[in-house]
C-alpha cells in the first residue's frame, strides 16, 4: 500500500511541476511572401517556438490591397478564436482609408506595437540617379516619368513618395507610383529596372544593397542611421522624416483574459534574446508598445494617416 501511496504521491507532484500549456498560433501576414510583414511574422514564429513559448507557429499569407483582404478575411473567420493573430501596421491604416474598406483595426483586438523601420529609396547599381539631388531633377522636369516601386497603394511607401514630391515643390498627386503586393515582386521589378526608383523599409533592400546591385540615396530618418551608407532626407534638402512601424493583432470577441495571456506570450517574445537578435540584424527598431498606450497611440496614428493622405491627394 505504501508503494501505491509513493507511486501516486510521485505521479501528483509531476503533474503540479509540469509547464503550463502553451498556445499553438496560427499569425497572418496579410501580404505576398518577402516583405516586412511576412518577415516579421516568420521571426515571431521561429522566436515563439525557438523561447518555447509556443510549440507550433504556423504563418498564412493572404496578399492584397494593402492587407485589407486578409484582415476582412482574419475578421470574418477568427471571431473568438485566442490562437489566431495577425500582422499590420501604418500600411494597412493608409490601405483602409485609401481602399474605403468597411473592415477596419477596430474590428481586431490590438495586441502591441513590435517594431519601426525607415524608408529607404533606392536605385539599382546602374541607375543615372546618383543621389536624392538627381531624383529631384528628374521629379522637377517630368514628375509621371518616375516610376516608384514600393508596397501596396496608400502604404507607407507611397505616403513617403508624396511626401518627398510634395517637399521637392512637385504636385503629389502626379506621382507614378506603382504598387505590389509583397516586397519580393517589388524588388524583382527594382532590380530588372522596370521603375526608376524603389522606395521601401531598409530591411527589404539590405542584402541587394551588400550585395551592390543596389544602392541607397535616401533614408527617412531625421538622423543618420548607423549601418545604412546614405544621407537622411532633410540632409539631402528634403524636409521629410517618417517611420513605418509593425504591429501584432489577436481576433475579435475573445476574452480579457486570452487577450493577457496572448500580451503576455508576445510581451516574452519581444523581450527574448532571439527575437531582440533578429531584430538588430534586420536593422528593425524595437518600438514595443502594448496595452492602453498602444491602442492610445493606434487611434492617434490613424487620425493622423487620415490628414497626410488628404494633404498628398490620396484620400478626399
Amino acid at each position: 500500500m505504501r508503494h501505491y501511496l509513493l507511486a501516486a504521491l510521485a505521479a501528483g507532484s509531476l503533474l503540479l511541476a509540469a509547464p503550463a500549456f502553451a498556445a499553438d498560433y496560427t499569425i497572418m501576414a496579410p501580404a505576398a511572401p518577402g516583405g516586412g510583414w511576412d518577415q516579421t511574422a516568420r521571426t515571431m514564429q521561429a522566436a515563439l517556438q525557438d523561447e518555447g513559448i509556443s510549440s507550433n507557429v504556423q504563418v498564412i499569407n493572404v496578399p492584397g490591397a494593402g492587407g485589407t483582404i486578409g484582415l476582412a478575411q482574419f475578421v470574418n473567420q477568427s471571431s473568438g478564436n485566442p490562437e489566431a493573430l495577425i500582422v499590420g501596421g501604418y500600411v494597412m491604416v493608409g490601405a483602409i482609408l485609401t481602399n474605403a474598406s468597411p473592415v477596419t483595426l477596430d474590428q481586431v483586438t490590438p495586441i502591441a506595437r513590435l517594431t519601426g523601420e525607415y524608408e529607404a529609396i533606392v536605385v539599382p547599381a546602374g541607375s543615372d540617379i546618383q543621389d536624392m539631388a538627381g531624383l529631384v531633377a528628374k521629379l522637377k522636369e517630368d514628375p509621371g516619368a518616375v516610376s516608384w516601386g514600393g508596397g501596396s497603394a496608400g502604404g507607407t511607401d507611397h505616403i513617403t513618395a508624396g511626401l518627398v514630391a510634395k517637399a521637392a515643390g512637385v504636385d503629389p498627386t502626379k506621382v507614378n507610383y506603382i504598387a505590389f503586393s509583397g516586397g519580393g515582386e517589388a524588388l524583382a521589378a527594382i532590380l530588372g529596372n522596370q521603375v526608376t526608383v524603389g522606395i521601401s523599409g531598409y530591411g527589404e533592400f539590405a542584402e541587394q544593397v551588400k550585395a551592390g546591385t543596389l544602392r541607397v540615396i535616401g533614408i527617412s530618418s531625421d538622423e543618420p542611421v548607423e549601418g545604412i551608407d546614405a544621407p537622411t532626407f532633410k540632409d539631402a534638402g528634403i524636409d521629410v522624416s517618417i517611420q513605418n512601424w509593425r504591429m501584432v493583432a489577436a481576433a475579435p470577441d475573445i476574452s480579457a483574459e486570452q487577450k493577457a495571456a496572448i500580451t503576455a506570450d508576445i510581451e516574452k517574445m519581444v523581450k527574448s534574446e532571439s527575437w531582440q537578435k533578429a531584430v538588430a540584424d534586420k536593422g528593425w527598431a524595437d518600438t514595443y508598445l502594448a496595452g492602453d498606450a498602444f491602442d492610445a497611440q493606434l487611434k492617434k496614428d490613424t487620425a493622423a494617416t487620415a490628414g497626410i493622405l488628404k494633404e498628398i491627394g490620396l484620400v478626399k
